[in-house]
């Protein structure tokens, strides 16, 4: 599903090179006459819904002073409320009992997200914000329809990967001179990476695993800026340890 029909073409076509039945539907998240149309002629299409995943998102750079409260909205309606109701119209179709499911199996929900609002990012006050929601419907959801309707909701938080339109938008060339240095694994993820997460999520391998957002970004998250080099650290180590022991602090009153 997605508002371009050039680009669902070209990825019912290449799903189609794999042997795989594929459909593409043309459709607005942020309609909901859309979600609930769409949702409604897959389950035509296939006799079911087993597995509904949420990757509409909308994002650029943009200062705070520099983002009008539209643009803020903007995506948050796609992110945000895109996602919750994508949820809303497939919920009867995915809930156990629903049409084409057995009476205790319920499907899979996963929402992708990110990593921005762990922390803070520059220049994406609106995306942490409305991926924040994005894992706060991913937890309440997994906890009332997980106990109503036998539903996993679970969530993939992806890092920089190669190849993509995010990595073009937001890092482009011109401005990833020196970003790698800074990240644990010193090289982007692979889309690959992010459709494997998203296989165990959705497979029997994942059977237990509800409510969680499933972080791949190689660490990337967890990084800083190393403000001081390996052997200046030792250094300053001795002469720490040196003036410790002249000043007799931390020396065990045995040796007093």
């Amino acid at each position: 599903m997605g508002r371009r029909r050039e680009v669902l073409d070209k990825a019912v076509a290449a799903l189609r090179s794999h042997g795989l039945r594929a459909v593409g539907f043309e459709g607005d998240v942020r309609k909901q006459e859309d979600a609930a149309r769409v949702v409604a002629a897959t389950v035509q299409h296939f006799g079911k819904l087993d597995i509904l995943v949420n990757g509409a998102a909308g994002n650029f750079l943009a200062s705070p002073e520099d983002l009008t409260p539209k643009g803020f909205r903007t995506v948050v309606d796609i992110d945000t409320v895109g996602t919750y109701t994508m949820c809303y119209e497939a919920l009867k179709y995915l809930k156990k009992g629903g049409p084409g499911k057995g009476p205790s199996t319920g499907g899979v929900i996963i929402n992708i997200s990110a990593t921005l609002h762990y922390t803070a990012a520059w220049y994406q006050i609106h995306v942490s914000a409305a991926k924040a929601g994005v894992d706060s419907i991913t937890r309440s959801l997994a906890l009332e329809w997980g106990t109503d309707y036998d539903i996993r909701v679970n969530g993939i938080a992806p890092g920089p990967i190669e190849g993509t339109p995010g990595m073009r938008k937001l890092a482009p060339e011109e401005m990833a001179k020196g970003s790698r240095e800074i990240m644990p694994l010193f090289k982007l993820g692979e889309k690959w990476d992010i459709a494997m997460a998203a296989l165990y999520l959705a497979s029997d391998a994942g059977k237990y695993v509800n409510g969680t957002t499933v972080v791949v970004d190689g660490g990337l998250w967890l990084s800083r800026p190393r403000h001081i080099p390996k052997e200046e650290v030792k250094e300053l180590s001795k002469v720490v340890e040196k003036k410790v022991r002249a000043s007799g602090v931390g020396v065990p009153s045995s040796k007093l």
